[in-house]
């Protein structure tokens, strides 16, 4: 069994592997529609890490991450089509207002436990939806919002695809190196003792309730920073993109990849993006499939893609040292 410290060295090789890989994709593909596919292959990533951490290592149910991701594009969207302001504001807006809605939602909500604080994150969500739709001053309705500018950086416009995915590209990895960090950490010790047992936590001097709101408003965060990023990279946003699907199939990425798997989180989102836009050829069931991947992988996974992998590795492990020892006490036998 590995120690935790050369499990942090693993971190750190698979770190540098995995950025150097999703760095060197857009020089892969040239062609602005694959580019935009691991644009949003990369944005989903940084969601489900946020969302990793408060469902997989808090144990904290969400089903209204969604929500999040529109508060985030449309902050944006809003800060700089209707008021003029600079995407960097429409940015800050983002996080600002995402951070501060999650904090006032998490006190109430997070002494839920179960399926009634899924059921309570799946009404916020449905609230926010129905908010996008009926505002239709500030977020123009179902027609949604036009116009929006690209990011620039220093008077370097990130105009196209393969410009905008070196922002993506840092955000991702800024969001991986800290969730990376967070889960060898205290904290994340602390994180998993909550999920474990949220009274035997509190026996030894855990503060839950703060550590609960603490990764709640993070995972929000991580969530509304890549809802800004979708926006400026679309430059269009309408409610239809930040509904109920979107969020299980945030959840399902969760699941599939991984819970309280930081390299599950990055497998799961990066697997499920390619096969959802596989499936858009398939229009409403794409949904369906994606229910039953959450249900295979919820009976037959629980542990996710990783958890699978790595039993599937130590039982060859094991099976290899049997054999050796087999065919030692045959031939001692003969």
């Amino acid at each position: 069994m590995a120690t935790g410290r050369a499990f942090i060295r693993t971190d750190k090789f698979w770190f540098l592997l995995y950025g150097i890989a999703m760095a060197v994709l857009p020089l892969i593909f040239t062609n602005n529609y694959y580019v935009k596919i691991v644009i949003i292959m990369a944005i989903n990533t940084l969601v489900v890490l946020g969302l990793n951490l408060l469902m997989g290592y808090a144990g904290q149910v969400s089903i209204g991450h969604a929500a999040f991701y529109g508060i985030g594009a449309y902050a944006s969207a809003v800060a700089t089509t209707k008021y003029g302001f600079s995407p960097w504001f429409g940015l800050g807006a983002s996080v600002i207002l995402g951070g501060i809605i999650a904090y006032v939602i998490a006190i109430p909500t997070l002494r839920l436990k179960g399926h009634y604080l899924a059921m309570a994150t799946l009404g916020f969500a449905e609230i926010v939806h129905v908010l996008f739709l009926q505002l239709k001053n500030i977020t123009g309705g179902t027609d949604g919002l036009f116009g929006i500018p690209s990011i620039a950086i220093a008077g370097f416009e990130l105009d196209t695809p393969q410009k905008l995915y070196i922002l993506v590209w840092l955000f991702l990895m800024l969001g991986l190196a800290l969730s990376l960090n967070l889960a060898n950490s205290r904290v994340g010790r602390a994180l998993r003792a909550v999920h474990g047992s949220e009274i035997a936590a509190a026996s030894v001097g855990i503060d839950t309730s703060k550590y609960k709101i603490q990764v709640f408003v993070l995972s929000a965060i991580m969530a509304c920073i890549g809802g800004s990023m979708y926006a400026h990279m679309a430059a269009f946003v309408s409610p239809e993109s930040f509904t109920l699907g979107m969020s299980i199939m945030l959840v399902t990425m969760v699941v599939f990849g991984g819970m309280a798997n930081i390299w599950g989180a990055v497998v799961g989102a990066t697997t499920l993006t390619l096969l959802e836009e596989y499936l858009k050829a398939y229009e409403d069931f794409n949904m369906v499939i994606f229910g039953v991947i959450l249900v295979f992988a919820m009976v037959f996974m629980p542990q996710g893609l990783i958890g699978a992998g790595s039993r599937l590795l130590s039982f060859r492990k094991r099976k290899q040292e049997i054999i050796p020892d087999t065919a030692g006490e045959k031939s001692a036998a003969s």
